[in-house]
This record gives C-alpha cells, sequence and structure tokens, in this order.
C-alpha cells in the first residue's frame, strides 16, 4: 500500500525539522508528502522548500492565498494526497520510527478498518518524554474495570478521543467525510472518528506511535494530566466508568455537549443526516438513563444541579 502524508503548517519553523526528519526516518518509507501551508510569516516555507530541494519526488507544497484554518487546512491537503493510506500530521509532533509500518500492518490485517487513530507520548520543547495521563488511555483504563465500554459509544456519545496527529485513513474513505463540517469548536478529527466508529470502521492502537508536543503556541491542547490517583479518578468519571454522583453529573454533561454537537452536524454536513439522527436518539435514551439513575442515588444533590442547570444551560439536551 502505498502512502500520503498531509502536513499542514503555519509559522512552525521551531519544530517542523524535527517532525519532517521523524516522517523521512521510517522503517517504511513514505511515497508522497502533501504540505498545506496557511501563509506563515517565519521561515517554515523556506525550511520546507529545502526539504522537497532533498527529495523532489516525495514532496509536493502548496501555498494557501488566504488563511483557511485547521479544519479546511486539512481538508484541503487530505485532499490533494493521492496515495491508498493518507496520514494526518501536524507541524510540531515527532513520530515513532515505526509508526509507518504499524500502521500499515493494522490495515492489511482489518480490512473493514477505515481509520485509524492510537497513544501517543507526551513531549515537551525540548524533546524530553513526559509520563502523564491522557484522553487516549481511556480504553485500556476501561479494560480495568467492570464497565462495558465500547470506542464506539465514547466517539458517537461522549468525547472525541481520536487525536488527527496520530491518525491515518484510507482515501476510499474520504467521500463518507469530506467536506469537513466547519464552525468553532469542531475538528476535523472528531468528525472523522465519530463517522468512521458509526460505521464500526475505526481503531484505536494502544501502541504509542507518536509524540504529542505541549507548548505555549499549539492550538489545541489539554491533552495529558499529571500520572497521579486524581487524574485516574477524573478520566474514569469523565467518561463513565464510575458512577457517583461526580462521575453521573460528569458524564450527563458530556451527552449533553456531544448532542448539541451532533445538533450542528445536521446543519452543517449534508450527508449522514439519519445516521446522526439515529445517534442523538441513542443520546436521548442514555441521557434519561443516567439522569434517573442520578435522581435515585443523590435524590437532593441532583435536584440542586439540576435546577441550576436550567439557568446556566448546562446537562441539558
Amino acid at each position: 500500500m502505498k502512502t500520503s502524508v498531509a502536513l499542514c503548517t503555519y509559522n512552525g519553523e521551531k519544530y517542523i525539522t524535527s517532525q519532517l526528519n521523524s516522517i523521512l526516518s521510517q522503517t517504511i518509507a513514505v511515497d508522497e508528502i502533501i504540505v498545506c501551508d496557511d501563509g506563515s510569516s517565519d521561515s517554515t516555507m523556506d525550511i520546507v522548500q529545502l526539504y522537497k530541494e532533498k527529495h523532489p519526488s516525495v514532496f509536493k507544497v502548496y501555498r494557501n492565498e488566504k488563511n483557511l484554518r485547521s479544519v479546511k487546512n486539512f481538508e484541503k491537503a487530505i485532499s490533494l494526497c493521492t496515495h491508498e493510506i493518507i496520514f494526518l500530521s501536524d507541524q510540531d509532533d515527532v513520530w515513532e520510527n515505526n509508526k509507518v509500518e504499524a500502521h500499515l500492518n493494522y490495515f492489511g490485517q482489518h480490512p473493514n478498518i477505515q481509520v485509524i487513530a492510537t497513544n501517543g507520548y507526551c513531549i515537551d520543547n525540548h524533546d524530553e518524554k513526559k509520563e502523564m495521563y491522557s484522553f487516549w488511555d481511556v480504553p485500556a483504563i476501561a479494560k480495568s474495570t467492570d464497565t462495558d465500554y465500547t470506542i464506539r459509544d465514547t466517539l458517537s456519545k461522549v468525547a472525541n478521543i481520536a487525536t488527527g496527529a496520530s491518525m491515518s485513513l484510507r482515501k476510499s474513505f474520504l467521500p463518507e467525510i469530506i467536506p469537513f463540517p466547519n464552525a468553532p469548536h469542531l475538528h476535523h478529527d472528531e468528525w472523522m472518528a465519530f463517522i468512521a466508529s458509526q460505521k464500526d470502521a475505526f481503531a484505536m492502537l494502544n501502541e504509542k506511535l507518536f509524540s504529542y508536543r505541549i507548548h505555549d503556541s499549539q492550538q489545541i491542547g489539554g491533552v495529558f494530566f499529571t500520572k497521579n490517583k486524581q487524574s485516574l479518578l477524573f478520566l474514569k468519571r469523565t467518561f463513565g466508568l464510575i458512577q457517583d454522583f461526580k462521575g453521573l453529573s460528569k458524564y450527563i454533561k458530556r451527552l449533553s455537549n456531544t448532542y448539541k454537537r451532533n445538533r450542528l452536524y445536521l446543519q452543517l454536513q449534508p450527508r449522514h443526516h439519519e445516521m446522526i439522527e439515529n445517534n442523538m436518539k441513542d443520546i436521548e435514551k442514555v441521557y434519561a438513563e443516567k439522569v434517573t439513575l442520578m435522581k435515585q442515588l443523590y435524590p437532593v444533590r441532583s435536584r440542586v444541579l439540576l435546577f441550576t442547570d436550567i439557568f446556566k444551560n448546562k446537562r441539558r439536551l
């Protein structure tokens, strides 16, 4: 299977060299790197052009006439990819040298899977790996509990735990996801994972195949948490693995947020309306079950919380 990399850049001069070197150092070489720059004003494009001169058959470089921002820039980059398997890439991360090989092996062994996301390391400005918890750990954490857990339910009803920088997909899946819904607080990786999971075509691998950089200028953060009992408890409550009062209130809030996001999908995306509407009905059912359970277990606290939420418009469908 031939591979493309969709790499979006914007003022990434500080870290892009490390990322490009890691992509070019794979145990299975990538066949194509599509770079879409969103109007960088630093030396990002100069650096990319040097790589293009060294690898003219691999690099194809585009510079947007106007700033598209992340979602539409990735849509453009992915659409320009020509090969069977497409990898998404941020400009400031670092790939493990077996990332491409691991993804290709999984695709080869699972022909029904259309989109893959993976776990990853946390690195700082100096490329030092940090021991942290992340949302990517949730499926593995869930295995240690007695709770019935599925990645499909998490992506469809609770929250996205698939990060674009870790993802790959089959080019044949593009008609299912393009165009990306585009509105504040909507993200392309979340949409891709949602549609793929709804079609039982999504896989989340626990293997750490890239390093996600945390720094002051990154666009999306909030991925990592200090590795302690408090963070573990937070993750379990957030994803419905513990159903105490805080766990139920967090889970209900997530259901509410996902429901509203699904409503936006209906407005912005011309396809999959029946599938989205069915998912919203499922959310309504789970929401009612969890609210009822919270009222039964914690009658006083739940009454106060839900009454307050009326005015704050929280935890409401």
